[in-house]
């Protein structure tokens, strides 16, 4: 099976990459990515300031992360006297930069990183929403170096297509999308404390709950502008997740949080079960995802649920769930056809796929 892809003039031997965040904070931990097989290295957000993170500052529950970490912990000059030598002499994929955050970073940071670089990914998390503080970062970058560059959006920006528009016509190769969600907080009921926060009691939350934001933040741009580059990234867990981003639009793929809830051999796991999951779908390459349209079939009248009885363990959470109370248990579990309104939700929270 064929997992190769390649855009802007950088080629992978698959889609998946880590994301920017604690996994690739230095030169070991991307080397150790390296070996675990990711299709290019993304570093942790380099700036020219201390960050100031609070301890604890990563919360994992089920299906989500709540981190209140900034950029890199070490110093830009470290970065570039010690960790990215110590992955360009041994690197044998690409490596794609994160930077942040101003225009007045770019100045400093891009001319000594760009040696380093096969690309650029540039954080905009604490710039605001105005698209023209953001094109002019993007205008700076661009002085400063030839290699692709790469804009990540983050939730808060009103239009992800104008935002798009903006940084395109500044210079940029295409989007990352999308960052993690924000501001959120978690609160300790124990203690009646806000907990992995600073002082502002907020934090930033990424991993599956955010998957679906994601994928359509993705698709949209992807639809108004099909020729610009976008990599996926929120809320992948699975080689399945990473097929629903390449349908989607997306051109490649990032994951940081599933590691953090899963563990770091997920990368090497996910790799090694996507020809698998490819073949499942019918699809013959990761390319033959890439060139494929998503469908959308729309209907507006509704069906019943049809029961499949052998699969039915009478557990009746359909009944309880039902909005409409159209689902009761009799000898088995019946539906009033005039009180049905088709919504669909009682066939995604079975458990045993009973009702189609």
């Amino acid at each position: 099976m064929n997992l190769k892809i390649n855009f802007d003039g950088l080629y992978l031997d698959n889609p998946l990459m880590p994301a920017s965040g604690p996994i690739v904070g230095d030169g070991d931990k991307l080397l150790f990515l390296q070996n675990e097989g990711v299709g290019a290295l993304v570093s942790k957000t380099i700036s020219t300031k201390e960050p100031h993170i609070p301890r604890p500052c990563i919360y994992g529950d089920k299906d989500y992360v709540m981190n209140s970490e900034l950029w890199s912990e070490h110093s830009y000059q470290r970065w570039i006297e010690e960790f990215l030598p110590a992955v360009v002499e041994k690197k044998d994929r690409p490596l794609i930069i994160s930077v942040g955050y101003t225009k007045e970073d770019m100045e400093v940071l891009i001319p000594l990183l760009d040696r380093f670089a096969d690309a650029f990914e540039v954080s905009t998390h604490y710039v605001g929403t105005d698209l023209s503080v953001i094109s002019n970062t993007v205008k700076t970058i661009r002085k400063h170096t030839k290699k692709p560059i790469y804009m990540k959006i983050s939730p808060h920006i009103p239009s992800p297509v104008e935002f798009a528009k903006a940084v395109r016509n500044a210079g940029a190769n295409g989007l990352v999308a999308i960052n993690s969600l924000g501001p959120t907080m978690k609160i300790e009921l124990a203690t009646k404390s806000i907990k992995y926060a600073p002082e502002s009691g907020f934090v930033w939350t990424s991993g599956p709950v955010i998957k679906n934001l994601a994928l359509a933040t993705v698709y949209n741009i992807k639809q108004a502008m099909p020729d610009f580059t976008v990599i996926g990234v929120g809320g992948v867990k699975s080689a399945d997740d990473v097929i629903e981003f390449l349908l989607a639009g997306a051109d490649g793929v990032q994951m940081l949080s599933g590691a953090l809830l899963k563990g770091k051999d997920l990368y090497a796991r996910i790799i090694k079960n996507l020809p698998k999951a490819l073949e499942k779908y019918g699809f013959s390459s990761v390319q033959d995802v890439i060139d494929t349209n998503l469908n959308n079939p729309v209907t507006y009248e509704p069906t019943v649920p049809v029961l499949i009885e052998e699969k039915c363990t009478k557990c009746e959470l359909c009944v309880r769930v039902c909005p409409y109370f159209a689902i009761t248990m009799q000898d088995r579990i019946t539906f009033d056809h005039d009180m049905c309104f088709g919504c669909g939700l009682c066939i995604s929270k079975c458990p045993t796929k009973a009702l189609v």
